[in-house]
């Protein structure tokens, strides 16, 4: 369903020195750096797999996103998203994926939420049956029947999340990228959050990949983890092994256990020993 093979992105910036000279020097003759966002990034993921993709800040988690999606295109590689190209078919693409970032919506801001679900229905071509359907099994499954007239900047944070999770599934995408989806929620928001994923992943079959710092999120949703760090794939295994790492053999208090630093250390140091 998901296969990069190979994968490179690079970003160039421009090397910028102190004092006059060198910013007269550099507007003739500037110099750049290559970042390599994501280097030889290979992986495959199944039709109706949830995949946790863990990393430190700046590893390349929303390079490989927007890659993904079609947003980016890379400089070399195979990028293929249930049999498309996604930057060359990005039209298609977007017919068949869903995507739902934490710290933004795709909700219009001023409009009520029943609006912003009813131009999305127009843009997607949504049919009738498929639109009633689905919204009233939203509505009831993550209880929003008394936010649809609401307007998304009256909402709160947990209510646009929800609001933001139907809207994406509402053309029943067959893959779902979500990138901290429950990043400031309250402890039984968060829970509704991760309910509502595990449904539509083990229901429709929606195959999905999850970045996220929060453990509780990969330890309640994720099947497998892929671990990403300076552009490169260290760890890909099952939940079993991301357990292992959890349990008092590896000299991880409570404390550390909830914090991904401590535990992707604890993956780098399984990996060493096997």
């Amino acid at each position: 369903m998901i296969e990069m093979e190979n994968v490179v992105k690079n970003f160039k910036s421009r090397e910028r020195n102190p004092g006059i000279l060198s910013s007269v020097s550099s507007l003739f003759f500037p110099k750049y750096r290559i970042h390599k966002a994501v280097d030889e990034v290979s992986f495959q993921i199944r039709e109706g797999e949830l995949v946790g993709y863990i990393g430190q800040n700046g590893a390349g988690k929303s390079t490989t996103i927007k890659l993904l999606t079609g947003i980016l295109t890379p400089d070399s590689g195979k990028i293929l998203v249930g049999g498309l190209n996604p930057s060359r078919e990005r039209k298609k693409n977007a017919y068949q994926i869903g995507a739902v970032f934490g710290q933004r919506t795709q909700l219009w801001w001023d409009l009520p939420v029943i609006e912003s679900f009813l131009l999305i229905r127009s843009i997607y071509k949504i049919s009738d049956t498929m639109y009633k359907e689905n919204l009233e099994h939203f509505i009831e499954i993550l209880d929003m029947k008394d936010i649809l007239k609401t307007p998304a900047r009256k909402l709160s944070l947990g209510q646009r999340m929800k609001a933001d999770l139907a809207a994406t599934l509402l053309h029943n995408p067959k893959v779902l990228f979500l990138d901290e989806p429950t990043i400031g929620l309250d402890i039984l928001v968060k829970e509704k959050v991760r309910e509502f994923i595990k449904f539509i992943n083990q229901k429709n079959k929606v195959t999905i990949l999850l970045t996220t710092h929060d453990v509780g999120d990969i330890e309640a949703l994720a099947s497998r983890i892929l671990l990403l760090d300076s552009g490169h794939i260290q760890f890909d295994g099952e939940i079993e092994s991301f357990h292992s790492i959890l349990d008092d053999g590896h000299n991880l208090n409570e404390l550390e256990k909830k914090d991904l630093s401590m535990v992707i250390k604890a993956l780098y140091r399984q990996k060493a020993k096997s």
